[in-house]
Order: structure tokens, then sequence, then C-alpha cells
């Protein structure tokens, strides 16, 4: 089944002769339960689609529909919403809120929603990402993984329709890296949860159901690793 669909998205930054085409002409269709990982060099706008598609940013042209929902049709308080419920965001620098607990980054897009916390969820979460034992402790408190742990956790806590992560071990050593990866992997494959990651590392790209890459702001490669 269709959980994302991209059609001719296209980002311009400024205007006239100095006008930077990020992205040209860009579609593509992710079915729920996939796993995509993103490559393509510095610059070939990898990380300006991945900020489209998350409702981060807007396209100049095109449109992203996520679960059937046209999210560019939706005005900016609906958009946030929508994000917020239906999109997990994971950043390579964690982007957590430093006077928070991990606690409450984890829940923090159900406590904006006025949505209760369902207890049994959160501690099945907390004990799969290990932070069982670090709810109480501040991301100053913490290593990076378990830092990328609490994004992931966050991320996930409103079961959404897909996962992006923006070079998510990124800032991480190789052993933190594999552990987060390792992560992604079992709620993509255990879970069935939507996965696109944008990496320029190709052993985790090769984990990855399928690899498209992006090549000055076009599609280059799509190919199709594991049916």
């Amino acid at each position: 089944m269709e959980i994302l669909k991209i059609e001719h998205l296209t980002k311009m930054y400024g205007k006239g002769e100095t006008a930077v085409k990020a992205l040209d002409d860009v579609s593509f269709s992710v079915n729920k339960g996939e796993f995509v990982a993103i490559i393509g060099p510095s610059g070939s706008g990898k990380s300006t689609l991945l900020h489209l598609l998350g409702g981060v940013d807007r396209p100049t042209s095109g449109k992203v529909f996520v679960d059937n929902t046209d999210i560019y049709e939706l005005d900016e308080t609906q958009l946030a919403i929508f994000r917020r419920r239906q999109i997990g965001l994971i950043y390579q620098f964690y982007n957590l809120i430093p006077v928070l607990t991990v606690e409450e980054n984890i829940t923090l897009p159900l406590l904006l929603d006025e949505h209760k916390v369902d207890q049994k969820q959160l501690t099945e979460l907390v004990k799969i990402l290990n932070l069982d034992q670090r709810l109480q402790h501040l991301p100053n408190q913490l290593s990076g993984g378990q830092q990328q742990r609490v994004s992931i956790g966050r991320a996930l806590i409103s079961n959404p329709a897909i996962m992006l992560a923006d070079e998510p071990t990124g800032n991480l050593d190789s052993k933190n890296s594999s552990e987060i990866i390792d992560l992604l992997k079992m709620f993509n494959k255990t879970f069935k949860q939507t996965l696109l990651v944008i990496t320029h590392d190709e052993r985790i790209a090769l984990q990855a159901d399928r690899v498209i890459a992006i090549e000055d702001g076009r599609i280059a490669k799509d190919e199709v690793i594991r049916p």
C-alpha cells in the first residue's frame, strides 16, 4: 500500500540569474513498511528533499502526499499538527529540548497535542531503546547514542505514517552508529514502520530495501535491493 507519493517536486532558492534549483522535478512513491535509503553527494539536494517530505519547507512546485493527504494543501497550523502526528523526524544533532527530561522529550509531541500518554506504549518503547533507567535524566547527562535514542523515541511516540532520518549516525562513533541503525531496522521490520534515511554511508544504504540516489537535484538511480 502506497504511504508516500511525491509528484514533480521542485525547489528553487533565489530568483533570476542567481536562482539555484535544489530539486528538479522529482517523482517517486514509497509503500507502507519500506526502508528506503536516499544517498547523494553534498549539495545534491537530498536534505532539501527530506525537508520537503517532512513538511519543514515548502516546494516551489509539486506535491507530497503522506497517507493520501496532500500536505502542502494544509495551512501552517494544520501542517504543524499533521507533521507532529504523522511524520517522525530524526536529525543528526538530536534536536532535544535541553531543559526537558528524557521522558518529557519523548512524549513532547503528545503533550503539545494535549493527548494522554499511553503508559504501556511508553514503557515498551523506552525498554526497547534501553532508556528505561534514564527517564529523569536531562540530555546533557546522556551520551550521543543515548540522545539519538531519545530522538527516535520522540519520532515514534505518535505512531507516525512515515519516519524520516537525516544522517542519523553522522554525529556518532561506529559502535553507536551500528546500534542506531539496528534499532531503526528493528522498528521497520518488526513494527512495519515506514523509514526513509538520508545517508552518505554506503554501508547503511546497503541495509535498506531500496536505494534512491540523488544527483544535481534529480533522481539518478532508484534501485530495489530487497524485494
